[in-house]
């Protein structure tokens, strides 16, 4: 078993990077979502830069973010819009996932225009993203339907998360977040 992590530009995935990722997320969601499409990977925005980590040729783990900048009470702030975070199911408990999310936090800090990674998730996997250093934020969440362009989707209380990354924790500007396009 060799394990290693790579970090690659949404533009720069060769074949095998996509027929890799497309496996994962296919043997994960095809069965409720159908066919994963890299451009709209089930509706929600790409990523920017793909964290994956590999045993040998195997994909088991991901992480995506897509740099954006969104506006907060108003006010603009530049984000890493994380999603597609997955870990195949036979290497769930390993700590594979903390891992993928340390390498993804990485490349964020990387990226001296990242104030904040940011999140939306499912209150079951809250518990993960806090261990990972993540922080839930109390917010309404304003987005576009990726089903109905031009149709604005709002949130209340939905489980959000903040990774601060140039800025602290107490520099999240108040008030309503407004993602200023899908979510990711």
């Amino acid at each position: 078993m060799a394990e290693s992590v790579r970090n690659v530009s949404h533009d720069h995935l060769s074949t095998s990077d996509i027929a890799a990722l497309r496996t994962l997320f296919e043997r994960e969601y095809a069965a409720d979502l159908g066919p994963w499409n890299p451009d709209a990977p089930y509706g929600y925005s790409p990523a920017d830069l793909h964290t994956m980590v590999f045993d040998d040729d195997e994909l088991v783990a991901h992480v995506g973010h897509q740099l954006r900048t969104i506006a907060v009470g108003g006010a603009p702030i530049t984000v890493a819009g994380t999603g597609g975070v997955l870990v195949d199911a036979g290497w769930r408990g390993t700590g594979v996932g903390k891992r993928v999310m340390r390498h993804a936090q990485d490349a964020m800090q990387a990226n001296p225009s990242i104030s904040f990674g940011y999140l939306g998730c499912r209150d079951a996997v809250v518990a993960f993203y806090e261990a990972t250093g993540w922080h839930r934020i109390h917010v309404v969440e304003h987005c576009e339907s990726w089903s109905e362009p031009g149709t604005t989707i709002t949130a209340h209380d939905s489980p959000i998360l903040i990774y601060p990354v140039r800025s602290a924790l107490q520099d999240w500007p108040q008030g309503e977040v407004d993602l200023l396009g899908t979510p990711w």
